[in-house]
């Protein structure tokens, strides 16, 4: 019976390997939610019916539909759906809920009808554009969307929508754009809490702002009533928050014993889950349980963390034989119980010498938690960054880590299988082992991660130091691609060679305002490029190697993705200006394939590590 059971676990363990690692339709939730939204909408151009075949079932096949863009170009997972003047009719598809990493929706110039849907961000809640302009949308406008609170742009205009435009779209943090033009909306228009493009033409009814008339004032009796109204109700506010704020005050009194200070309170909830087994891939790893991570990590306590992202958090772990380890908490996720076995079945046999090795995984209510090899030397970027200002990285060294990190991302690139584009490609995902050896962090986490909390996160919040490894294209397609990440890698690289953060150029005039990339730009213009080369790197008989290097950085940069190298390019052109070095083996066959299109992927790197 025993034998039985463990041939019988074996056998999952095989398949889910094999599911993962294979030729996969992608997410069945996106491809039904694009089959029902065909069902549902009449299709008189027949647009729909003859893009979307669903019989096809090759690898990604649905990103290839009319108005269809994925979050890759191999995983049937939707990112933006614009299906704009194409005479389709119907109500608004509420299947959509079920393209779960939707971020834009363009349904605009067709013949849709009815209202829109008082819980459309429960359908689309990562939405950050939505257009449903000239259409024939009745109704009021929801109360609910200023709960879309990634919205960056929301147009309505030229349809049906009646009534006053809820105020508290007012509260929408991100929005920029805003169009109700040509509808039959009355009363006051919301005030934004910040400047934002708006338009209210042809709406007779509205006032309040804007260049639109004056908002009429009651008459004083009613003022009066409503001022009377008001005090009296300020009064019971007044009470019952008095009341409200002793109740907590006495609370936080009789309870101050349950403060966390040490930042592990959903550790300690973990109690009666202890002796969960950690899923390891290295044999060469003892077998550990989630009591032995919890006591190397001294309980997952705030000391011990050595870094933060993102996509989550990292422990130093000590085990009681004195090995040294990394355990990330991964931020909460949208994916499955299912989905995370399956892609760490990927993970956890995608090895390369420039890859931080995951060794294992461990699953915990709703905490997923992996175990990671010790990078001694942290990341990249606290090298080059430190608090004291001063880097000690010596210019061997820094072309040494370059040569690596480029090896490591050019084989996710052209022949990992799968093929795995980082996404989040920065100076801090590239850790450093006790011999400076680069390896390369965070791969393949991307798909566990909600949307808004990977590499489309740069460009919404806008407030993270990263938004300058973002490609110019992507903060208008919200598309990665292959040559979208060498412009991230270029941005490693100029850190590289000139020492300067990706944004706040410390050596720019006071007067510059932009990131590394635009300084650099800005100097290649005036002839001054180098002006931009680290102090500490020049007269040490290197200046060569600088150059031919801060070329290769400006070449991953250019702002046309066409003309930017490869990452296997990069690669080559790296491992030729640092050959004197041997950086690499000398064994180590190197073969593209057909053209060297990276946006297709079909290089080929032949490596014997």
């Amino acid at each position: 019976m025993v034998l039985h059971s463990w041939i019988l676990s074996y056998n999952v363990v095989s398949f889910l390997l094999l599911i993962s690692c294979g030729m996969t339709y992608g997410t069945e939730t996106d491809i039904f939610c694009l089959r029902s939204i065909k069902e549902a909408l009449e299709d008189p151009n027949n647009y729909l019916k003859f893009s979307w075949d669903f019989n096809n079932r090759t690898d990604g096949f649905i990103c290839k539909f009319i108005g269809v863009e994925c979050w890759h170009p191999d995983e049937n997972k939707v990112l933006n759906l614009r299906l704009s003047n194409m005479g389709l009719k119907g109500q608004f598809p509420r299947a959509i809920q079920n393209c779960s990493s939707l971020t834009g929706l363009d349904l605009s110039i067709n013949k849709l009808s009815g209202t829109i849907p008082e819980d459309i961000c429960s359908l689309v809640p990562f939405v950050t554009t939505l257009d449903l302009s000239s259409n024939e949308f009745s109704g009021a406008i929801p109360v609910n969307l200023s709960n879309c609170t990634f919205l960056n742009s929301l147009k309505l205009d030229q349809n049906r929508l009646i009534g006053q435009i809820p105020l508290q779209l007012g509260i929408l943090p991100r929005i920029k754009t805003f169009s109700v033009s040509n509808n039959l909306l009355t009363g006051q228009v919301p005030s934004f809490a910040h400047s934002v493009s708006v338009s209210y033409l042809n709406n007779p009814g509205l006032c309040g702002g804007n260049g639109l008339r004056p908002c009429q004032t009651k008459d004083s009796k009613s003022n009066m009533a409503v001022i009377a109204g008001a005090a009296a109700g300020g009064v019971t506010l007044a009470a019952l928050g008095l009341a409200v704020g002793m109740f907590f005050f006495v609370r936080r009194v009789s309870f101050k014993k349950e403060e966390d200070p040490e930042g592990n309170k959903w550790a300690r909830s973990l109690k009666g889950t202890k002796q969960i087994k950690v899923s390891m891939f290295e044999k060469s790893i003892s077998k550990m349980k989630l009591v032995d991570l919890m006591k190397a990590t001294n309980n997952f306590s705030n000391t011990n963390i050595i870094g933060s992202g993102r996509t989550g958090t990292v422990y130093k772990a000590v085990l009681g034989d004195g090995t040294t380890l990394m355990v990330k908490r991964l931020q909460e996720s949208q994916s499955t119980e299912k989905e995370f076995m399956s892609e760490m079945g990927t993970l956890g046999i995608v090895k390369h010498r420039n890859l931080v090795p995951l060794l294992g995984f461990c699953m915990a209510k709703k905490e997923r938690l992996l175990v990671y090899k010790n990078m001694p030397n942290g990341n990249l970027h606290d090298q080059l960054h430190p608090a004291d200002g001063v880097s000690t990285l010596d210019w061997t060294t820094r072309l040494k880590i370059a040569v690596g990190a480029a090896k490591g991302l050019a084989w996710l690139h052209h022949s990992c299988n799968p093929r795995i584009l980082h996404r989040n490609i920065s100076s801090k995902c590239i850790l450093l082992d006790a011999d400076f050896e680069p390896k390369i962090s965070d791969f393949g986490l991307a798909r566990l991660m909600n949307p808004i909390d990977t590499h489309l996160s740069t460009f919404v919040n806008g407030e993270f130091g990263d938004l300058g490894y973002v490609a110019p294209e992507y903060t208008r397609t919200l598309v990665a691609t292959p040559k979208g990440e060498v412009y991230s890698f270029g941005t490693v690289l100029l850190e590289l060679v000139t020492g300067e953060r990706p944004t706040n150029v410390t050596k720019a005039q006071e007067t510059f305002k932009g990131n590394l990339v635009e300084w650099i730009t800005e100097l290649t213009n005036n002839a001054k490029l180098h002006d931009a080369i680290d102090e500490s790197l020049v007269n040490k008989d290197v200046d060569s190697e600088l150059f031919q290097f801060l070329k290769v950085a400006c070449n991953c940069v250019l702002p046309n993705p066409k003309e930017r190298p490869t990452m296997f390019e990069v690669y080559q052109f790296l491992r030729a200006i640092g050959a004197r070095y041997n950086f690499t083996a000398d064994d180590e066959i190197l073969v593209p394939t057909d053209n060297g299109d990276a946006d297709n992927m079909d290089e080929l790197i032949v490596a014997r590590e």
